[in-house]
Order: structure tokens, then sequence, then C-alpha cells
């Protein structure tokens, strides 16, 4: 353990990314997170759609996942899960959560600071609708975050939610949909030399519009 704590404690990675100028970015934080991702997805970022989703229990106790991004529209950042699992029991009791994208490849971060708000029924049913049949039947087969006896125990349960929904259309349960995290503020992260990084904050105002401020790396 010793060799390998000092082998973390020593390793270095340079940043080199350009310069974060607030004259160039666009005014409206979601218009440039939409310009980042594009650039992420053109540049074959491994994953750009991943975030790290951090919500807070009852006894707030902090706990942070990995989910995907399915969509961005002008209110904020859409995901989709089951609504018993651990995150949305902690969404139900606290809105309040963090999103947070990681880009090595590019050197950027973006961290988002919102409220997460069910995304309507005819939303979620689209979403449902467009994805595999596979997903779609483990949405049944799996008691999310739930306590299980072994992998057998899923590999039996999805063979017989996939038997009974043979030639059947598969409609989304009640359990299962979206949350859309409106945004209070997103911060742009780019990696710089010497560790200097920019980092630029958009927060929003009580009259809609949104202040941008620099902060010190």
């Amino acid at each position: 353990m010793k060799r390998l704590s000092k082998a973390i404690s020593s390793y270095r990675n340079e940043y080199k990314g350009a310069a974060l100028i607030e004259s160039r970015i666009s005014k409206n934080p979601l218009a440039q997170f939409e310009h980042w991702m594009d650039e992420a997805i053109k540049k074959k970022v491994s994953e750009p759609t991943a975030m790290t989703l951090a919500t807070v229990n009852k006894k707030l106790q902090p706990s942070a996942r990995i989910v995907l991004l399915k969509g961005i529209d002008k209110k904020g950042f859409v995901f989709y899960t089951n609504y018993k699992s651990e995150k949305g029991s902690n969404l139900e009791k606290n809105k309040l959560c963090c999103l947070n994208f990681f880009w090595a490849k590019v050197q950027r971060q973006v961290r988002i600071y919102g409220k997460a708000e069910k995304v309507s029924s005819k939303e979620s049913d689209a979403y449902f609708a467009s994805r595999p049949r596979a997903s779609q039947v483990s949405v049944f087969a799996s008691p999310q975050s739930e306590v299980i006896r072994n992998r057998a125990f899923l590999d039996v349960r999805f063979a017989i939610y996939d038997g009974f929904f043979k030639d059947k259309k598969i409609q989304r349960p009640a359990h299962w949909g979206g949350y859309r995290v409106i945004p209070s503020s997103i911060e742009f992260w780019q990696g710089r030399t010497n560790r200097l990084h920019d980092r630029l904050l958009f927060t929003k105002m009580k009259n809609g519009k949104w202040k941008l401020e620099r902060l010190s790396p």
C-alpha cells in the first residue's frame, strides 16, 4: 500500500488547454455547455454524456454516482432513472443536487448546481419507447438499489419479464422516468499550465439573467 500511495502522490499530469476568456464564450451558460458538449463528441471524448450526480439523503449524507445525460433544453439537464432508487429517494426528500462532467481528453470540467424536478409523463414515455427492448425489460427486472441475493436473481427476473412481454409492446412503469435539473449556477473549468486553471462561474439572478464571474483556481 505504501508503494501505491507514493505512486499516487507523485503522479503528475500537466494541463495545457487553451485559455477560457469571458469575451469568447456565450452569455448563456446552457448554450456554452452545448458548445462544449458538441466539441467533446466531435473529439471523441470517452463517454461524453456521463456525469456525476450528487444527492443528499435525509441524514444529510451525500451520495454520488455516474448517470447519463439524455437531454438538454432551455430549462436544464435531463436524465432517467428508477424513482425508487437511492437517488430517486434522495431527490424526493431534497431536490437540491449537483452534476459534474469531466472530459479528460480536452481537459475540461463543468459543474452544475440546481434543483431536480420530474419531467412530464409524456417526456418519460417518449424516451422509454426509444430505449432498446432489453433495456425496457431491465427496468422491470431490477429493483434498483435494493439488496439482492446474487446475480442469478437478476438473470432469472429478466428471463421471467422477457417472457412475459414477448410479442407485447412494453409500457413505461410508473416507478421509472426522468428528472430535469434546473441550474442555479454553472461553472466551466479549463485546465491550464502551472495549475493556474481558468474557472468561469455563471449564477442565475432573481431577474432570470446570468451573472458571470471568474474564480481563482
